[in-house]
């Protein structure tokens, strides 16, 4: 029999690994600008045409390199990181691994340009599918200039997979911001189709986090600084009044590398404990430095996770030192029974001597003139009586014409309503209304014929919600409330995108927008039902779905939005509802056209038969 064992070919090899190093576009620009920051650079840009799909290019002002060094890059396992396996438990700098431009070139056009300082020329190189298409010697600047053109263009399965334009530039975008707030001191530039989008110049941590979410974030943040044996915490947290229901500003950074550790998020929720309200989350930007012995980062494909060697020890220092940060700043409620500035003596009083008390004595009191007093007040109280008397007379030549008579009003009668002491009202049967009750405040329970109906009333109204908002946006007919005093809101410039996207739709619910600048929002209306406290809520629940998952037709979009705001608006469960609401919200539910499911495909009620409740017994 055949032997069926057989090696690969490079470029098929090639392309398997770029199945775990290249995801979606994001995934190039991660790994290009971490070459670019070993090259040594101090300013980077980021170049994309339609989310990285037609374009990726970095251009660093590195050290560059040789011809020699320029064609090698290309080739599997090859890389300046590394030279031995202890290596790998020491690793300083970002890429290590040598797959990275073997795997991009697999399945992208690949240009490189690119020139050290000795040297008077540069090299460039094309290469199209692993194969190298063309290299020369060409004039270019110090440093290197990576461009991948036409991504996935030899797997067109990979390229049907990925999404739209906004959650491929969402990604990029994410990507971009965790490398630039790891390095503050290295200037960044991202275009995106020909504009600008960020340009962030060298800086310190706070300039770094201010500049790339906004003005209004320098006031929410509180430092945190501590270093011990086994750690260095440097950073940032995001007071408790400012915490948001999304997780969309929590970055850890381990010796300069972004990580995500569930573990390491507890430590932080812990040292909020009592601070937050349920469903929000704290804003952190912490630099975590540790000896590179204790920690394993080639533990993951994207190298977002590593493994600690003691994380009972780190995740306790994380938390004293944020607890500490929160106190010291008075942030977290502290109580000192030790000093009260109320009882501060002050400074004109230092060198004062204690002044006797003194008591003022009525020398001409008199008890026996009481009885004189009291016929006083008596005669006072009688002069008052006189004055009201005749207070008939102030009424005198006021006659009612109401009549078409000149005789006055002498019957009144007054409409109450009428009191029921039953509990339920008294009527046929025909027009009986079939009572509801609530339960738990979380279910409302009616009969019907063939039994018992339940509805869960937090679904029940997300559909209600659903079907107006959707309505409103189909015939693009909303009834809007105007605020007395408009509201103005900050947003990252990522968010702001959004907001303009979805503007439209917005305004067709019920809101209306008087400015939208690069950072902020101003709103002078918004939908009735909606209060002024949950706007910001809102736009910001909503942002978050829309970064989550853009559909690609406008009207998924606007099915997307009428989702987003029912599930946002919707009373929610253990919200205590009166009768004349319960029913309400029974019949608004079987008015609509889909009653039996949420907006998001669960059942909105139950049904119990007869027999189903008599097996119980």
């Amino acid at each position: 029999m055949a032997d069926i064992i057989q090696l690969l070919p490079d470029h098929v090899a090639n392309q398997i690994a770029a199945g775990e190093v290249v995801q979606r576009p994001a995934s190039v620009v991660k790994e290009l600008l971490e070459n670019a920051i070993d090259a040594d650079s101090n300013e980077i840009k980021l170049i994309i045409k339609d989310a990285g799909k037609t374009l990726i290019q970095v251009i660093d002002n590195g050290k560059g390199m040789s011809v020699t060094d320029a064609r090698l890059s290309f080739e599997r396992h090859a890389t300046s990181k590394i030279k031995n396996a202890e290596d790998l438990f020491q690793l300083c700098t970002k890429g290590f691994r040598g797959e990275a431009l073997a795997s991009i070139a697999a399945i992208a056009h690949v240009e490189l340009k690119t020139k050290r300082a000795v040297d008077e020329l540069g090299t460039v190189i094309k290469m199209e599918g692993s194969k190298v298409e063309h290299q020369d010697v060409v004039v270019t600047p110090n440093g290197t200039s990576v461009a991948v053109k036409n991504l996935f263009f030899n797997i067109p399965a990979r390229r049907n997979f990925l999404k739209s334009d906004t959650v491929e530039l969402r990604h990029i975008t994410d990507e971009f911001h965790r490398v630039a707030l790891a390095h503050p001191d290295i200037a960044f530039v991202l275009y995106h189709n020909g504009g600008e989008l960020f340009n962030l110049p060298n800086e310190n941590y706070r300039q770094r986090i201010v500049h790339v979410f906004g003005a209004k974030t320098n006031e929410k943040l509180v430092p945190v600084n501590e270093e011990t044996e086994v750690l260095k915490i440097e950073g940032f947290v995001g007071k408790p009044e400012f915490s948001k229901k999304t997780r969309s500003e929590q970055f850890f950074f381990v010796n300069n590398r972004f990580i995500k550790s569930p573990y390491l998020n507890h430590a932080v929720n812990a040292a909020y404990e009592g601070l937050l309200k349920e469903g929000y989350h704290p804003s952190y930007f912490l630099n975590l430095t540790v000896d590179t012995k204790t920690i394993d980062i080639n533990i993951h494909p994207t190298k977002t996770e590593i493994k600690f060697d003691d994380e009972h020890t780190l995740y306790a220092i994380l938390r004293s030192a944020i607890k500490h940060s929160l106190g010291q700043f008075n942030i977290a409620p502290v109580l000192d029974f030790e000093h009260q500035e109320q009882f501060n003596t002050p400074y004109s009083y230092k060198n004062k001597e204690a002044s006797a008390p003194s008591i003022d004595v009525d020398r001409g009191y008199n008890p026996f003139k009481e009885e004189t007093s009291q016929k006083g007040a008596i005669q006072r109280t009688s002069i008052r009586s006189n004055k009201t008397n005749n207070w008939e007379s102030l009424y005198v030549g006021l006659e009612s014409k109401s009549n078409g008579h000149n005789e006055p009003l002498k019957e009144f009668s007054f409409e109450s309503d009428q009191v029921s002491t039953s509990l339920f009202d008294d009527t046929d049967s025909d027009n009986f209304q079939k009572p509801t009750f609530q339960l738990h405040n979380k279910y409302i329970v009616s009969t019907i014929k063939s039994g018992m109906l339940v509805i869960d009333q937090n679904r029940a109204h997300q559909r209600i919600l659903y079907e107006n908002f959707l309505k409103h946006i189909t015939i693009k007919e909303a009834t809007s409330q105007q605020l007395l005093f408009p509201i103005n809101l900050d947003f990252t410039p990522n968010e702001i995108a959004i907001i303009k996207q979805l503007k439209s739709d917005l305004e067709h619910t019920g809101f209306v927008f008087t400015h939208i600048e690069s950072v902020s929002v101003t709103i002078s209306g918004v939908p009735i039902g909606v209060p002024e406290s949950e706007v910001s809520i809102l736009l910001e629940q909503l942002i978050n779905d829309i970064e989550n998952e853009v559909p690609d037709t406008n009207f998924s979009a606007a099915d997307l939005l009428a989702k987003s705001l029912a599930k946002t608006l919707a009373i929610k469960n253990g919200q205590s509802l009166n009768r004349t609401e319960q029913e309400h919200m029974v019949n608004s539910l079987f008015a609509c056209k889909e009653p039996n499911l949420s907006p998001t495909n669960r059942p909105t009620f139950i049904t119990w038969s007869v027999d189903e409740i008599e097996k119980k017994f």
